[in-house]
């Protein structure tokens, strides 16, 4: 489309010469014979472009036809038709005539070769040209090739037949008219001996003939006036018919040249913006951010420039008419038309040019847009495609929230927002680091119309806060050469909460939007929302987490999710997800949604373990069958780090393998660690000092290789904390000593559970540790040296399943 579209562009550059030139093809019937008129500088071209001509054997069958009378060239008109064009073979005619098209006719590979070389060939013509900025050949040529490449490009045996038919239907023409005159030859033979008398005669004949017709041009009183007069009116009708044809051929050029521009605008504004509209929705969401305007902004500032032109070249037609009209004048007749098809182009092109280049954000929240907070700035930036330079700090922009309140109103229970702020702002091209005329709007903030029921103008609500669609519109005027143009564009639906523990649930609205639709503003969109596709959900999970870290998610960690939200299944591609399932729904088994569960997971990776996860070492979302699978085989110490599936607030573990006693392949997972824990230390600290109890009472550490083969201080030493050299207090006393710190490190570690069972409530408390019917072992607790030896020398056995940790500052002796 971007190729297509640079070359029908083209054709407008001629437009911004100094002077309009209207190149020109047409065909006469005079004194029998077929002619090519062109513009005045047509010689020019044929000088310039004769070295790369190409000579062939047979050049006489065209030029041959183009030499008959009248009758015959009517018969070569039938010829010809929209199979093979008759400008074609005027185009090209030496090369077609060189070409054996009867044996293309019968052979498809050679058929094949030909068709390929007449498509080149037309380029080549296209080419030169283009060189002489002859736009209607140009057009013409462009769309012949269009006709051949989409009627015969799988069957070119079939031009072939065509060409080689027309071809021989030339020959036999030229045959027939041949023997037509040898005829007339034979039935009048000339003299040989023409004697001087019989010359004489003849010389007198022909004498009497031109005063006979002197004679009766004049009128029997030999007044020769009216003679002349009519003579004049003769070569006046003779003049009126030449500027009528003129004229009748710069209208239809002019509605050519119009209905190109419409082709091409088409292709703007209904491909290539629309386009990129849908790729800024999926850039909002977290998708590829390919969404750059400059090149429409060149393409439609080309074509908003080749649009003035010719409206300036319609209005010299007016001109034109009024110095030289007449019955029958083709500007009368058309005029009208070309000039309010034309206003009609501009204008259309001007509003479609009018963009939210960047939507509504908080600047605190750049990675969801869309959403924003009642009483938070937000900001968001408009553009105008057409850049033109007299337009610079002439268009004021103005910010209003749910203009189109109808679609709004329609939803019982909407609430109504004032926008404040800077809500006015005139465009200008020297706040974009580009130069494009935009204007970019920082300091608006959003304010809930107070109603008797709290905000809601219906306490009978259809939808929750963070279903309701809102859109923000900028409007302004365009006055330009004499014409005034309204110009509006709106957000996509943003919505609006008040209170930041709202925005997991409105950014899965935004998600599912954007998802679903590329409607711009259809607000009603949550009154029935549609269905989507396991793919689609898929691809719009993975991209929550590429766009805020470096990796996405892999086939089977989808696959993972999949079978959370939709239960086991063969094949979840085409599975339909309800937006219910989503996002309102509790999953199975738990007090809590999909969504909450999942965007709780991305804010956990987002915030306290990003470069683990950028490094690949979290495996996140894992079954436990895929887990058990992966694991089994491996030597004990082996670990993987996953995703809590029970934690609604989002939490990760670690699970490794063990023998027992007897040999037997056992999994181990530690309790989930959430934010909480993460805040006081990192996750690669707690895998680094992770200890365990074993039967002897002894710390030891069970993770050794992050799966599958990374030893654990390779993987997630570069990430732990640097210990801080010790410093001594200094006394008051020079001469006292100076007594060292006993230097102290946080670890974790799983006991035996008999280990706690032993002892009573009274002094686990005492000594910061949660009594045996507490379930919290998420908090940091100290435990002193005497503690932790009587926990020691208690009889532990091995444990196994779900693990519960401590977290224990130990004291060790520092050097003075």
């Amino acid at each position: 489309m971007t190729s297509r579209l640079a070359v029908l562009l083209n054709c407008f550059a001629s437009l911004r010469s100094k002077r309009a030139r209207w190149p020109t093809l047409w065909f006469t019937r005079r004194e029998g014979c077929l002619r090519e008129q062109r513009s005045c500088d047509s010689s020019k071209h044929d000088a310039l472009n004769q070295p790369r001509r190409k000579v062939y054997v047979r050049m006489a069958q065209w030029n041959q036809l183009q030499q008959l009378e009248t009758r015959y060239l009517e018969q070569l008109y039938h010829l010809y038709s929209d199979s093979f064009p008759m400008e074609l073979r005027q185009f090209l005619a030496p090369w077609i005539e060189s070409q054996d098209w009867a044996y293309a006719a019968n052979k498809e590979s050679h058929a094949t070769l030909v068709f390929h070389n007449l498509l080149g060939e037309i380029d080549q013509q296209y080419s030169r040209f283009l060189q002489e900025n002859n736009v209607l050949y140009q057009h013409n040529l462009r769309r012949i090739k269009q006709h051949l490449q989409s009627k015969y490009l799988e069957k070119p045996m079939e031009i072939a037949r065509i060409v080689a038919r027309c071809l021989w239907e030339e020959q036999r023409l030229l045959q027939t008219a041949t023997t037509a005159v040898q005829e007339g030859q034979a039935a009048h033979p000339t003299g040989t001996v023409v004697t001087e008398k019989q010359q004489i005669l003849e010389h007198n004949l022909q004498d009497i003939r031109k005063r006979v017709q002197v004679k009766l041009s004049q009128d029997l009183n030999g007044n020769s006036q009216a003679a002349a007069t009519r003579q004049k009116m003769a070569q006046l009708e003779q003049m009126l018919s030449a500027l009528d044809q003129l004229r009748r051929q710069i209208v239809t050029e002019m509605g050519g040249l119009l209905t190109a521009m419409d082709y091409v605008q088409k292709n703007l504004t209904d491909e290539e913006l629309a386009d990129w509209k849908r790729r800024q929705q999926i850039a909002c969401i977290g998708g590829p951010p390919n969404i750059c305007l400059d090149r429409l902004e060149t393409w439609i500032t080309s074509l908003a420039e080749s649009q003035l032109q010719i409206r300036q070249q319609i209005k010299k037609l007016e001109e034109l008419q009024q110095k030289v009209s007449y019955k029958g004048d083709p500007i009368i007749q058309h005029r009208p038309a070309l000039e309010e098809k034309i206003v009609d182009l501009f204008r259309n092109l001007m509003k479609s040019a009018f963009v939210v280049e960047r939507q509504p954000c908080m600047p605190m929240h750049p990675d969801r847009p869309l959403v924003i907070k009642t009483g938070v700035q937000f900001t968001n930036k408009v553009r105008l495609l057409v850049k033109f330079p007299e337009l610079n700090y002439q268009l004021k922009i103005k910010v209003c929230i749910d203009k189109e309140s109808g679609d709004v109103a329609a939803i019982r229970g909407s609430r109504k927002f004032n926008i404040l702020g800077t809500n006015t702002k005139v465009m200008n091209m020297e706040e974009s680091n580009n130069g494009s005329l935009s204007a970019e709007f920082k300091h608006l903030t959003l304010r809930e119309q107070r109603c008797g029921n709290g905000g809601r103008t219906n306490s009978d609500a259809s939808l929750i806060v963070t279903e309701e669609l809102h859109l923000i519109t900028f409007e302004t005027e365009v006055y330009h050469q004499g014409l005034k143009i309204d110009l509006e564009t709106h957000s996509l639906p943003v919505v609006v909460i008040s209170n930041i523990c709202q925005m997991p649930n409105a950014w899965a609205s935004i998600l599912w939007y954007n998802m679903l639709t590329n409607h711009p503003k259809n607000v009603n969109f949550f009154t029935k929302p549609p269905v989507g596709t396991w793919d689609q959900v898929a691809e719009v999970l993975s991209w929550q987490f590429s766009s805020t870290t470096k990796r996405g998610l892999t086939i089977e960690q989808l696959t993972t999710l999949a079978e959370k939200l939709l239960g086991p299944c063969v094949n979840y591609s085409g599975c339909q997800i309800t937006w219910a399932k989503f996002c309102k729904e509790n999953m199975a088994g738990k007090g809590f949604s999909f969504w909450v569960w999942l965007d709780n997971i991305i804010d956990l990776v987002k915030k306290y373990i990003l470069a683990l996860w950028n490094e690949g070492y979290i495996m996140g979302f894992i079954s436990k069958e895929r887990e058990r699978a992966i694991l089994s085989p491996k030597p004990p110490g082996t670990f993987l780090l996953r995703f809590s599936e029970s934690s609604k607030e989002g939490g990760i573990t670690f699970t490794w393998v063990e023998k027992d006693i007897s040999g037997k392949t056992q999994m181990q997972s530690v309790e989930p660690y959430t934010k909480q824990q993460l805040n006081s230390m990192s996750f690669a600290d707690i895998i680094m000092g992770y200890k365990i109890m074993d039967a002897t009472n002894i710390l030891v550490s069970p993770l050794v290789y992050l799966y599958p083969d990374i030893p654990k201080d390779e993987a997630f030493g570069k990430y732990c904390r640097p210990e801080a050299a010790p410093e001594p207090e200094m006394g008051g006393d020079s001469t006292s000593t100076i007594q060292p710190y006993l230097k102290t490190k946080f670890i974790c570690v799983t006991p035996c559970p008999s280990v706690f069972m032993d002892l009573p409530d009274s002094e686990l408390l005492g000594n910061g540790f949660p009594g045996t019917n507490s379930g919290n072992t998420s908090d940091l607790f100290p435990m002193s040296p005497r503690t932790l030896d009587s926990l020691m020398h208690n009889e532990a056995e091995a444990n196994s399943g779900h693990l519960d940790s401590l977290t224990l500052d130990m004291d060790v002796a520092s050097p003075v």
